[in-house]
């Protein structure tokens, strides 16, 4: 657990250090959003195209500080901390990535951002998926539907299954750099895919439990 705060204040320090470094270099405008095609679409004012970033690495230090301190059931977070940890890590690495390509892109240097981020985004899913599967039941973190926060056992086969798609749709989001035209989809629509499954998935389970519950009743 320290390890991973310090591995977060670390980053967001390096990341401000970086932001000071680069502000003065960047235009009055920065591109702030890319679409499809890898093409900017919007800009912003200077100063949050340069802190942006690590402001909101900021607020995720605060919440990911909180979280495990004011769950009901932070009890079962603690087993399996050493996975939210690591989670915790790479979303601040994943953000650290963003930001850098944010500002080379300020500083000049281009690149097909769509490119350069869909790997990343495979990647945080597919550790994402390793971490969904080993989550136990907790108000915070993993698939949260009323259902499975409803039954440990519907959240334990929802999870398990849920764990394996999240991580099928991480490798497909990384494979999609071979495919640059559709690439972007092959992001999107898996992860929609398993977020609407698991959704899904978790209601007819627990209707099934339910009714074994009244059988045996009977």
């Amino acid at each position: 657990m320290k390890k991973a705060y310090f591995a977060m204040i670390i980053i967001i320090l390096v990341s401000i250090l970086i932001s000071f470094w680069a502000y003065p270099k960047l235009p009055e405008e920065t591109a702030s959003h890319w679409n499809a095609k890898g093409e900017v679409d919007d800009y912003m004012p200077r100063f949050w195209g340069a802190f942006l970033m690590p402001v909101v690495s900021i607020g995720l230090f605060i919440l990911f500080l909180v979280i495990p301190i004011i769950d009901p059931l932070k009890f079962n977070i603690e087993k399996f901390r050493k996975y939210f940890d690591w989670f915790i890590i790479i979303i601040f690495v994943f953000l650290f990535y963003i930001h850098m390509l944010t500002l080379s892109w300020g500083l000049g240097i281009r690149f097909n951002m769509s490119h350069m981020i869909t790997p990343a985004i495979g990647l945080l899913f597919l550790y994402a998926g390793l971490l969904v599967s080993k989550a136990k039941r907790n108000w915070f973190i993993g698939i949260r539907t009323p259902w499975t926060l409803s039954s440990d056992k519907v959240w334990d086969k929802t999870h398990q299954l849920g764990g394996k798609l999240f991580m099928a749709a991480g490798i497909i989001a990384i494979l999609s750099v071979l495919f640059p035209k559709i690439s972007i989809w092959l992001v999107i629509v898996p992860i929609l895919a398993v977020v609407i499954f698991t959704v899904i998935y978790s209601y007819i389970l627990y209707r099934k439990e339910e009714k074994n519950k009244t059988r045996l009743k009977k």
